[in-house]
């Protein structure tokens, strides 16, 4: 079976929750709850800038460190892109700083594993929950990650797409008590079609980077 694909704007489905208000990100504590996603639209400004940035100037980084010190080192991940100094630039780091700070205080992480993708093929394309606690995605370029209901880790009937620029918290199958979420996600197919996506991941982690 084919399944069905829905690209309308914030969609949810059973075990997801959709907010107005990045302080009710916290409902992914509810046990009802298997995803949560800010519903937001990206400022048109912003996307048109960082649309017509030539891939190799969007900024890519992976690493361990405090939420505080999020702004400086996406900074410098920048400056190594060559990510245009501009206004919109300085937009992408701050709210990327804030999407930091509320998750590691939603997960009462005093670390995090951060991560800027940029994504030209089918990464991860098997629909999926992570081996993790939980994690927040959020994709600033190209089309937005894709979930749905998914039992027993099945593959969703019916596809929905996170919005460009609304951040969404997955429960993984590290999740204190409670079974295997049944809400599976991935990125979406976009090999051969020319796309490129930035996606930003970060993931909570309770010890010191030295300790990992």
């Amino acid at each position: 079976m084919t399944p069905d694909v829905s690209v309308n704007g914030a969609q949810g489905c059973q075990n997801v929750r959709i907010v107005d208000d990045p302080q009710d990100m916290k409902v992914i504590h509810d046990p009802d709850v298997d995803a949560v996603l800010w519903r937001r639209w990206p400022l048109s400004g912003f996307q048109n800038w960082i649309d017509q940035l030539a891939p190799q100037t969007l900024p890519s980084l992976r690493a361990i460190f405090r939420p505080a010190e999020v702004r400086d080192i996406l900074v410098a991940a920048c400056d190594a892109s060559g990510t245009p100094d501009h206004a919109e630039r300085e937009r992408l780091i701050d709210d990327t700083a804030a999407l930091a700070t509320m998750f590691a205080q939603v997960m009462g992480a005093p670390y995090i594993r951060l991560r800027f993708d940029v994504v030209k093929n089918n990464a991860c394309c098997r629909f999926h929950t992570d081996t993790i606690a939980a994690r927040l995605i959020c994709t600033y370029r190209g089309s937005g990650t894709q979930y749905g209901l998914g039992p027993e880790g099945r593959d969703p009937e019916t596809i929905l797409y996170a919005p460009k620029g609304s951040p969404m918290i997955f429960r993984g199958n590290q999740w204190g008590g409670k079974t295997r979420p049944g809400i599976v996600h991935r990125s979406p197919p976009i090999q051969g079609t020319g796309e490129t996506r930035l996606v930003l991941v970060i993931d909570p982690i309770h010890q010191p980077a030295n300790e990992i």
